[in-house]
């Protein structure tokens, strides 16, 4: 076939593994793969439409790759993804450099869709609309990321409907994988060499509700287990309402379960959570985590909070501040509340004026800055394993990632060993000293 085709995929882990599958795809269809864009037939942008930043993000990343068409051999230009989903109709008119806009129901098409494209060479926009129920979310996978670790995917779709979030609109209902098709991909990703399987959905705790009729997440974590050659186990988007004791007890059992949880809060205020469709309050979430805490002591506690939800008052906002500086959260994320237009958010009265939401999400990052600062000084004297990533030449360190910090999102190691050690290694780092959010340390010398 002779034709060669990028891939930009933005947004979250759970698009990447989109990316990741459609790769695959393209690469047994014939189309040769490559990461320049420039000597590319064809690029594919896996855009996110989640916020209003990300939805900024994805436009600019097509309109500079539709630059190059006309000025080398890029012919076409596939927008697949969020924001191709939620707007699949508007793109015509809106983005008309665009060749061919596929919804993500549409993914296991990709390679027809690639081909027709790449023929009309700047023909007619053509739009690929299936049911998203019809998302392809498994088979063979190109991981795009460091070979030592990859995203496993549960579930696609979110049934909780929180009043902020278009992804339910987006992405469907919640639709689980069998656990025996997880355990089976789990097992060829280990096959292939990876060492830490990073659990993702967009509730991870739901995990096997709509199949087997109630959560069957600590049953699947306790099968992947015996997967030979996996080392790491770590959980993302885990939604407070479905933390149970039946998991904590099994977190605290399995050794390969990290003791990490990303348990996306959002606020700690009853009348705000309320406003959000979710449940709980300062009470309520205080208490879970002192039972989180209290069963795994070693855990890694991160979360997210949204600044500037309809309808917060200062009260509120100083009251969310209380709650940070009481729970001492190990790794934050704040965003200023976006109004998402279908949303039920979007339609509430007492919105907070756009400027007052970016002020007290920096003052929440200011306050989390000085935590993490404080956390990590604690940390000195301590030993943590560290998955190596690589050498940085100009520090003359080693880095990677600790057993607290997950890939992308969280913090680095950087250390000094006389052990011959490779990327990929798990090995113990003895930490000594502290820079920014990053820890310095020394590997320890095995007994």
């Amino acid at each position: 076939m002779g034709f060669k085709v990028g891939m930009l995929s933005l947004g979250c882990p759970k698009n990447q593994v989109d990316a990741e599958l459609m790769l695959a795809e393209l690469s047994a269809g014939g189309y040769e793969i490559t990461s320049d864009e420039n000597d590319a037939d064809a690029v594919i942008i896996n855009t996110c439409g989640f916020i209003e930043s990300a939805k900024k993000e994805s436009i600019d990343a097509i309109l500079d790759v539709a630059a190059l068409k006309g000025i080398g051999r890029l012919k076409a230009l596939i927008v697949t993804g969020c924001l191709a989903e939620r707007y699949i109709a508007d793109f015509p008119a809106e983005l008309p450099e665009v060749d061919a806009v596929v919804g993500i129901g549409a993914n296991g098409r990709i390679c027809e869709i690639v081909s027709s494209a790449i023929e009309k060479n700047g023909g007619v926009q053509t739009a690929f609309a299936a049911d998203k129920n019809e998302l392809v979310m498994d088979g063979e996978r190109v991981i795009a990321n460091d070979p030592w670790y990859a995203y496993l995917r549960v579930a696609d779709g979110c049934d909780n409907c929180c009043t902020y979030c278009a992804i339910p609109m987006i992405r469907g209902r919640y639709r689980s994988r069998s656990q025996e098709n997880v355990v089976a991909e789990a097992r060829a990703l280990a096959a292939k060499g990876v060492k830490e399987l990073v659990i993702v959905a967009q509730d991870v705790t739901r995990y096997g509700e709509d199949l087997y009729g109630e959560s069957r997440l600590p049953e699947l974590l306790s099968e992947l287990c015996t997967v030979e050659g996996i080392c790491w186990i770590r959980l993302l988007y885990t939604y407070p309402d479905k933390i149970t004791d039946r998991l904590l007890d099994v977190m605290a059992k399995e050794k390969k379960i990290l003791p990490y949880l990303d348990v996306p809060l959002q606020h700690c205020n009853g009348d705000v959570l309320k406003r959000m469709n979710r449940t709980g309050d300062r009470e309520s979430l205080t208490s879970l985590i002192s039972r989180i805490r209290e069963k795994l002591p070693e855990v890694t506690l991160r979360t997210t909070f949204i600044t500037g939800f309809p309808g917060e008052t200062e009260e509120n906002f100083e009251e969310l501040c209380e709650f940070i500086s009481e729970i001492r959260f190990d790794r934050l994320g704040a965003f200023a509340y976006s109004a998402e237009e279908g949303t039920v958010a979007a339609g509430m009265a007492d919105q907070v004026d756009e400027t007052v939401r970016t002020e007290r999400m920096e003052r929440v990052m200011e306050l989390q800055s000085v935590i993490a600062s404080r956390l990590n000084d604690e940390k000195i004297g301590s030993i943590t394993e560290v998955i190596t990533e690589g050498y940085d030449d100009y520090v003359k360190y080693w880095f990677g990632r600790s057993v607290a910090d997950a890939p992308d999102i969280d913090c680095k190691v950087f250390f000094k060993t006389t052990k011959k050690i490779a990327p990929g290694d798990i090995i113990k780092v003895e930490i000594s000293d502290v820079m920014d959010y990053d820890l310095i340390g020394e590997a320890v010398r095995p007994d």
